[in-house]
């Protein structure tokens, strides 16, 4: 297998494949909610626009509101990776804060076409949003548990869970609100705007769990 500089490996060839299918039936799935409505939109749909059959579908995604979710779970392991390499110098909130760095950097799902897709459906099908609050519910509570088990002398549980539910609070908080302007104006979400608005949005929603404070 190739691999990249530090040793890290490339994709493979089949890999890339996947990943480029992947990525054709959530651009689809995207461009099918926006011009037929999400109830108005079947799997079958879905997979015919990124030319492949029904049942290779859920081998990608396991149903038409996972599909909304793409990388939910690739954003709960940053968040986690970043908590396990912290520098013993910072504290939780830093290590938090520059999680979100990472993840707004390095995760374009948040401010695509289907992003703005999920945020509007989340408000208008019970479905959307019941699936929605279960991924953040979970992506939360292992956010909190890496947290605790990195600060075990700072943090108890419950505290853990407090200071991870206010940076979750705050990013859905401030996404819903963002996209909503952008539905508001009928123009496209300026990524750059939105990532700094978010990272204040945090910033604020933190500031009481500093050190020192």
């Amino acid at each position: 297998m190739v691999r990249r500089e530090h040793g890290t490996p490339a994709p493979s060839l089949r890999e890339r494949k996947r990943e480029r299918t992947r990525q054709a039936l959530v651009d689809a799935a995207a461009e099918l909610f926006e011009r037929k409505g999400y109830d108005g939109t079947t799997v079958a749909e879905i997979a015919a626009a990124a030319e492949i059959g029904t049942r290779t579908f859920f081998s990608y995604f396991a149903s038409k509101e996972d599909i909304l979710f793409p990388d939910s779970d690739a954003r709960a392991r940053a968040t986690i990776e970043v908590i396990g390499r912290r520098n013993p110098a910072e504290g939780p909130v830093d290590v938090l804060t520059r999680a979100l760095e990472t993840v707004v950097e390095t995760r374009a799902d948040m401010f695509g076409p289907m992003a703005a897709a999920r945020t509007r459906l989340s408000r208008t099908v019970p479905a959307v949003q019941s699936k929605a609050l279960q991924i953040q519910m979970s992506a939360q509570r292992e956010i909190a548990r890496a947290l605790q088990a990195a600060f075990p002398d700072e943090l108890d549980p419950v505290t853990a869970a407090a200071l991870t539910g206010a940076l979750t609070g705050a990013v859905s908080g401030a996404l819903d609100a963002l996209m909503n302007e952008g539905d508001a104006a009928a123009a496209p979400v300026d990524a750059d705007r939105l990532r700094a608005q978010l990272q204040q949005a945090t910033e604020l929603a933190l500031r009481l769990f500093r050190r020192g404070v």
